[in-house]
């Protein structure tokens, strides 16, 4: 009977690790029909631009905002343009929240003994999870899963940056500088 009850958890177990150790930050590249995730850029006019880059729940926010100014810096450059200046920018973070249950918190939990049954989670509660409501409280592992996403409208210019605009940046600068630390799609 062990055996029956133990070799689906252990599988069960052994699955959710390697399903969890393949999970990567998004890479620098287009978000596609395959993908939400990445950039996507829009021209409003002739010198205007509006950039989005959604990450998954592995990228971090530092991660989401340098591909935004890096998708920013290199549309400049395809352009023809040398700086561009941030008009108004934007980072979103979305939360969702993931409960798994602890399968072994109802055998050897505190609700074990010979009255078990009655205290049991799916019969004390008409939510299923106690009085703190399905998958919160005693015996459910909860983690906080964020997802951010940034947008930017963006100014393009020709020649030297303005030098009194705290939003204005040197588009090769940035792709110097910011280039090498964002993770690139792999070559397909």
């Amino acid at each position: 009977m062990k055996t029956r009850v133990l070799k689906p958890l252990l599988l069960a177990a052994t699955a959710a690790l390697a399903l969890s150790a393949c999970a990567t930050a998004t890479p620098y590249g287009p978000a596609g029909p395959d993908s939400r995730y990445g950039y996507s850029d829009q021209r409003i006019t002739s010198d205007r631009y509006r950039i989005n880059f959604s990450g998954n729940s592995v990228t971090s926010r530092d991660q989401v905002e340098m591909s935004l100014l890096l998708r920013a810096a290199e549309l400049t450059l395809e352009s023809g343009n040398d700086w561009f200046a941030t008009v108004n920018r934007v980072t979103d973070r979305n939360v969702r929240y993931s409960s798994t249950g602890d399968p072994w918190y109802g055998m050897y939990g505190s609700y074990w003994g010979p009255s078990w049954r009655y205290y049991h989670r799916g019969y004390w509660s008409p939510w299923g999870g106690g009085p703190w409501g399905p998958g919160w409280g005693p015996g459910y592992d909860t983690r906080e899963i964020d997802r951010y996403e940034a947008s930017a409208e963006i100014l393009v210019g020709r020649g030297a940056k303005p030098a009194d605009d705290a939003n204005a940046f040197d588009a090769r600068e940035v792709v110097q500088n910011l280039g090498p630390l964002v993770a690139r799609q792999a070559a397909q």
